[in-house]
């Protein structure tokens, strides 16, 4: 972002250091993310274990991209967007859960954990930039959409799998 825009973000109150700060952090949640939903997708067994794995292929998809939106917004803010996995897990607000039992229940509730902990944190950032910074707001909103559609599928496909295992 050029230094009007950085300048005209500051005039509005935001502080421009802590907001680079919050999207580094969700920055390290996507790839977290992203890594849990593609090694997930690669070890789960159990039922329905074929639709569940696609479900966890295409949010690992939408986790990519989230994290490209946000290292985008980052350098347009001045700052660095996070460098190193060492930082993923340092920096990172909602961890990662290794799919050690690759059963698919426990694998979707891994990864519904982990939207719930995603809606928070933009819901968060959200409300640090509401009237401050449209940008990011939009970039944020266009992620928390895509969050809470995950938590909603990965939701209804444990759904099934707890319908079959009653029959």
């Amino acid at each position: 972002m050029g230094t009007k825009g950085v300048e005209i973000l500051e005039n509005l109150g935001l502080d421009i250091a802590d907001l680079i700060e919050s999207l580094n952090k969700a920055l390290a949640d996507e790839w977290l993310a992203y890594y849990q939903y593609w090694v997930g997708a690669k070890v789960i067994k159990g039922p329905m274990k074929e639709e569940a794995a696609a479900e966890l292929i295409q949010h690992a998809t939408d986790e990519l991209r989230h994290a490209d939106m946000l290292a985008t917004r980052i350098l347009q803010l001045g700052g660095t967007p996070v460098l190193s996995p060492e930082e993923w897990m340092k920096k990172g607000n909602c961890g990662y859960e290794s799919p050690e039992d690759p059963f698919v229940k426990r694998i979707l509730e891994q990864n519904i954990k982990g939207e719930q902990c995603a809606i928070q944190v933009y819901n968060s950032i959200l409300a640090k930039v509401k009237d401050k910074d449209p940008i990011t707001y939009n970039i944020v909103l266009q992620i928390l959409t895509d969050e809470i559609e995950h938590e909603d599928d990965l939701q209804a496909v444990l759904e099934d799998i707890e319908l079959i295992q009653k029959k």
